[in-house]
């Protein structure tokens, strides 16, 4: 499971990567990424600044469209988890991010080798890996 210091899980800041964030995608994994030096502006007013801006939060979007069973979808959103964990733990991934990645139908039958390559060339396109 991903540190719960790099999830994204307040409603303002989903808001704010659906509204300003840039599309990255792949066959089957999109990701949508806000890089938060570029968006000073829409900081909250209540934050320290230098600290929000070195931040990384990710976040996982499985829906039904997916699938119907929730079985199916979590199986899904726990392998992308895996694979974003391991690059957190390693140090890859740069910080000053908020990062969504958005699953569509066609991934029912990826294992996981081929979800981290799809992830690995996601952040690969995004510019998000260090020493890339």
């Amino acid at each position: 499971m991903i540190p719960s210091e790099n999830r994204l899980t307040k409603k303002r800041d989903f808001d704010l990567i659906v509204s300003k964030g840039r599309w990255v995608s792949a066959p089957d994994l999109s990701l949508k990424v806000l890089n938060l030096a570029e968006n000073k502006a829409l900081f909250p007013k209540k934050e320290d600044p230098d600290k929000f801006e070195k931040q990384l939060k990710i976040a996982f979007s499985v829906g039904l469209k997916f699938s119907g069973k929730a079985v199916e979808r979590n199986r899904l959103r726990r392998q992308l988890q895996e694979v974003v964990r391991l690059h957190l733990k390693a140090g890859d991934l740069k910080k000053g991010f908020y990062l969504l990645f958005t699953a569509q139908p066609g991934m029912k039958n990826y294992n996981f080798a081929e979800i981290s390559e799809k992830v690995n060339l996601l952040l690969g396109q995004g510019k998000l890996l260090l020493g890339v």
